[in-house]
């Protein structure tokens, strides 16, 4: 307990000091709330609080803090837009709703030309790209600037797709075609493709392939008369068997990557598991089913209503496209290896016939499926909170 100090004297000026105090305090608190009345700045009440934390966890891109919400374009599109007399009041009702994206080279222009106009002809967006590096050749079509044109020399389709298809970029196109250009397509229509794969609820899918004309890689492709759909596909004999209680790829829940079809939904979990340095893809088409959008069994399949040829063309390697890598029969050799980053090591290729560089590039394709499936392995090791839907 503080006793006040006997002196009147003191004791008077201690007294003033505390009520001198008491009313400054009383003003500041009169004068903070009339303050707050008459401009209009809110208290911090509960539910104010409760909106700030809300406003905290709100998700949004990377590096756009900074900016309110309502002004940022989280997407984007491929339609080119005019220089000038642009109707930007316009609610693009009548752009392209899905896109075709098409690897090719100058060789299997003709084929490649069917099968852009007839895509055009179907209200598609288009990209092309050129993995020889040869583009000006292509002006005398009529469509050549209609489309758009992506050129890097000696690079596959899922290089392009990993660094041209990003999921935000393409978001507004409800169908993604990512094609080969060796397609023969007298017997494909787009739209009537389109309606079917909605109508069977189908989020990857392929179109069927006519046995009599075709390259034939994988029976489960082959187109089945009188169906316009199938998902399973049956073998008793031989390897590789496949019975109706089959639960996985090859038998049901795959499409072959030559000519697949992803929704937007499973396009964007589809371009994720596309590695950035693994460009032929090997492995991935088994495990694509895991971006069905429900289960694979009933999400992914093939069409055989529509359908096409393969014509079997071989642009991997030789002078019109090659990976110029080359990898030797054991990959723990001298100039080739797989290093402990699971990442594939080029050799020098120079001294490479061409007549050698189709093998060479299947070499490498065998390869980068090992590092593939030696990744998924690892991935699913280590990720705790991963539930597998379709194990054993």
């Amino acid at each position: 307990m503080v006793s006040l100090p006997s002196d009147p004297h003191n004791r008077r000026t201690i007294v003033n000091l505390i009520i001198m105090a008491s009313l400054i305090c009383g003003l500041y608190l009169i004068g903070t709330a009339f303050y707050a009345h008459d401009f209009k700045i809110p208290l911090r009440s509960e539910m104010d609080l409760k909106d700030a934390e809300k406003c905290k966890n709100q998700c949004r891109p990377q590096g756009t803090e900074v900016l309110p919400e309502g002004i940022l374009a989280k997407t984007s599109d491929l339609e080119m837009r005019p220089l000038w007399g642009t109707d930007l009041d316009n609610n693009n009702s009548s752009l392209p709703v899905s896109l075709l994206a098409i690897a090719a080279g100058i060789k299997q222009k003709n084929v490649v030309d069917k099968i852009i106009t007839k895509f055009l002809e179907n209200g598609f967006a288009v990209m092309l790209f050129h993995y020889d590096g040869i583009v000006d050749q292509w002006d005398d079509l009529q469509w050549a600037r209609r489309v758009i044109h992506v050129s890097a020399a000696n690079q596959t389709k899922w290089w392009f797709a990993k660094r041209f298809l990003h999921p935000d970029i393409v978001a507004e196109y409800d169908y993604i075609f990512l094609w080969d250009e060796d397609l023969d397509v007298e017997h494909f229509n787009p739209s009537r493709y389109i309606s079917i794969i909605k109508e069977e609820g189908l989020d990857i899918s392929q179109p069927a392939l006519d046995p009599g004309k075709s390259e034939i890689h994988h029976q489960i492709t082959v187109r089945r008369r009188n169906s316009k759909v199938h998902r399973r596909y049956y073998k008793f004999r031989g390897g590789g068997r496949c019975y109706g209680n089959s639960t996985g790829p090859p038998c049901l829940g795959w499409v072959e990557m030559m000519a697949p079809v992803f929704s937007k939904a499973a396009w964007r979990c589809s371009w994720y598991l596309i590695q950035n340095d693994l460009i032929h893809g090997w492995g991935i088409d088994f495990q694509l089913g895991y971006c069905a959008q429900g289960d694979r069994k009933q999400k992914v399949g093939v069409v055989d209503a529509e359908y096409i040829v393969h014509l079997g063309v071989p642009s991997l390697g030789g002078s019109n496209h090659a990976s110029k890598v080359s990898l030797t029969k054991d990959v723990t050799a001298k100039n080739s290896t797989v290093d402990n980053n699971n990442l594939v090591q080029p050799s020098n290729s120079s001294d490479i016939p061409e007549a050698d560089e189709r093998s060479e590039v299947r070499r490498q394709s065998y390869i980068e499926m090992r590092v593939f499936w030696r990744r998924w392995d690892k991935a699913v090791e280590s990720d705790k909170c991963w539930v597998d839907r379709y194990a054993n």
